[in-house]
């Protein structure tokens, strides 16, 4: 049987996905002089484009990949949330569990770009953590889904949804229900994914958490173990071009070496990994294999501009199997 034989129809596979929802604002320019006011340039506004971001674009990777995304999270009363609900309505992604606070505005992160370099980015939030009460919304709304799904994504951009007692609630509660949960890590302390079956840090963040410089291939192996040992899960660590290693216990690291491809944009591909992990998982699919097609799609996304998405017959046109590396 060959890879492209293998490769699942995720055609409405339930998938919930869980964490901090954002709205990308693209600005797109001409830069042809400099300000006489300041030494800046002076960007010709040409056009403006938005997308979802966060666990919003993660939704929204399942989606295009065939998969039926169940979004829950947090956004404000305001037009950046009408505009979320509108491209995510466009995207056929259920925003069941999405709850509306007006204390909190909708993070929304504007990227001015001129000659396809972005020039600046500015960034509306309110960080820190939600109340009790949203907490206390969000389980609710999970509780109404969480029968019918079958993986997560728990996707944490530090934005103040994912805290410790929430993230434990959620997972606890996947275990409940044997829907395996994907995590997107954010921060240095990781103890409140335990329990998830795979954490999957980048390589500068699995450094930050473990206090120290991951430069060659066995410092990531002794990195990924000892963040394996401390959490109790499964662990995949990202390496950009370099590709991806993954450790599960009782087995050996297994290294799934980048696919070589013109990198355009890396915003977003984190996203991509964990929804097309996410989608495999519900298909059946062990981590290992999982973690392959994800890596592929990663090198189909950062070919693209901006916060983007993949469909299935593009996973379908590069995916392969790379030779096992196991050590």
């Amino acid at each position: 049987m060959t890879p492209h034989e293998t490769l699942p129809r995720f055609s409405h596979c339930p998938v919930l996905v869980v964490g901090d929802l954002m709205l990308d604002e693209f600005i797109w320019g001409h830069v042809s002089r400099i300000s006489p006011e300041a030494p800046v340039p002076v960007v010709e506004v040409q056009k403006r484009t938005f997308v979802v971001g966060g666990a919003a674009n993660a939704a929204a990777n399942i989606a295009s990949l065939g998969g039926r995304p169940i979004l829950a999270g947090l956004i404000g009363h305001d037009a950046s949330s009408e505009t979320v609900l509108e491209l995510l309505k466009e995207r056929a992604v259920d925003c069941a569990g999405v709850v509306r606070s007006g204390d909190r505005p909708t993070t929304t992160k504007s990227r001015v770009l001129a000659h396809g370099q972005q020039v600046v980015r500015f960034d509306h939030e309110m960080l820190g953590p939600i109340s009790e009460a949203i907490e206390r919304a969000l389980l609710k709304q999970i509780d109404s889904v969480l029968g019918g799904v079958r993986a997560c994504v728990l996707s944490d951009y530090g934005k103040g949804v994912v805290t410790e007692r929430f993230a434990a609630a959620l997972i606890s509660r996947c275990q409940s229900a044997n829907v395996p949960v994907v995590v997107d890590p954010k921060g240095t302390d990781y103890r409140k994914y335990r329990g998830a079956t795979v954490v999957k840090p980048n390589l500068l963040e699995a450094g930050k958490v473990l206090n120290r410089e991951l430069k060659d291939v066995e410092a990531v192996r002794t990195a990924g173990r000892d963040l394996m040992d401390d959490l109790g899960t499964a662990i995949l660590i990202t390496q950009g071009a370099a590709g991806m290693s993954l450790f599960e216990r009782g087995r050996p690291m297994v290294h799934i070496p980048g696919q070589a491809r013109e990198v355009f944009d890396v915003t977003g591909a984190g996203d991509t990994v964990a929804g097309t992990m996410a989608l495999m998982l519900t298909s059946g699919a062990n981590l290992e294999t999982s973690c392959r097609f994800a890596s592929a799609a990663a090198a189909v996304v950062v070919g693209k501009a901006g916060t983007a998405t993949l469909t299935w017959d593009e996973l379908h046109a590069v995916v392969g199997y790379p030779a096992r590396q196991a050590a």
